[in-house]
């Protein structure tokens, strides 16, 4: 069972630890995954150390970019659909004041709070316009807003966490392990990285921290011997 420390403060809870661990799970796994998927591919096709070198830093740059940024511009679209949402429940409330007060008062009937009860705390709520209209975007469309969320950093995170990461299966590449040795000293650093990377999950999640590790370990796993089957596949028939 997982224990909390007894006394009663904010600051034992995941928020500031989680905000990016999310991106840097993410950002790690897949550049790790990645990297030693081409270096997999490379090795099982027969090719050359200087070719994997380039395969896997192109990869490194191109990939990782791409995730920092499509993550970025998700996020984005997220806080741009959200800030429209909102704009249209500031525009209800104004327009249509009868209406949006009986959408308060069928949720706060839902929760069960009836008679005198509900209609003071409905009046609360709508006593003050910026509460009734976040009163109305969490219960009525669900959505929790985050106004210190950042995108931009989420992006970042993402990027740094694929480049660090990623680098990793290249190691005995880049800084010339015998020949004989490389595949497997790159499987060595790889493993590592998984189980890690994935055992920094128990930090946040309700799960210990073996079983985390090896999950991300075994899902590693299983995509990188694809990449070294398909490459000596093709190589047979190539």
């Amino acid at each position: 069972m997982k224990t909390f420390p007894q006394a009663h403060s904010e600051m034992f809870h995941a928020k500031s630890e989680g905000e990016y661990l999310a991106d840097f799970v993410y950002g790690a796994n897949d550049g790790i995954i990645t990297t030693f998927a081409v270096v997999s591919g490379a090795v099982g096709a027969g090719l050359p150390t200087h070719v994997i070198i380039i395969l896997g830093l192109a990869n490194l740059v191109g990939d990782g970019i791409s995730m920092g940024l499509s993550n970025f511009l998700s996020l984005r679209s997220k806080k741009s659909f959200e800030a429209r949402e909102r704009e249209r429940e500031v525009y209800e409330v104004e327009k249509f004041p009868v209406e949006e007060k009986k959408e308060v008062e069928d949720i706060v009937e839902r929760w069960g709070i009836r008679g005198e009860h509900a209609t003071v705390f409905v009046n609360d709520i709508i006593s003050d316009k910026k509460r009734w209209v976040d009163f109305m975007m969490r219960e009525e469309l669900n959505i929790f807003e985050d106004p210190n969320d950042k995108p931009a950093m989420h992006g970042l995170v993402t990027f740094v966490a694929f480049l660090i990461a990623g680098m990793l299966p290249l190691i005995p590449y880049v800084f010339g392990v015998p020949t004989a040795s490389q595949f497997t000293v790159s499987i060595i650093a790889t493993a590592i990285s998984l189980f890690v990377v994935g055992a920094s999950r128990s930090l946040v999640i309700n799960q210990k921290w073996f079983r985390s590790g090896l999950e991300m370990l075994l899902v590693g796993g299983l995509a990188a011997g694809a990449a070294f089957l398909i490459g000596g596949f093709v190589q047979s028939i190539v």
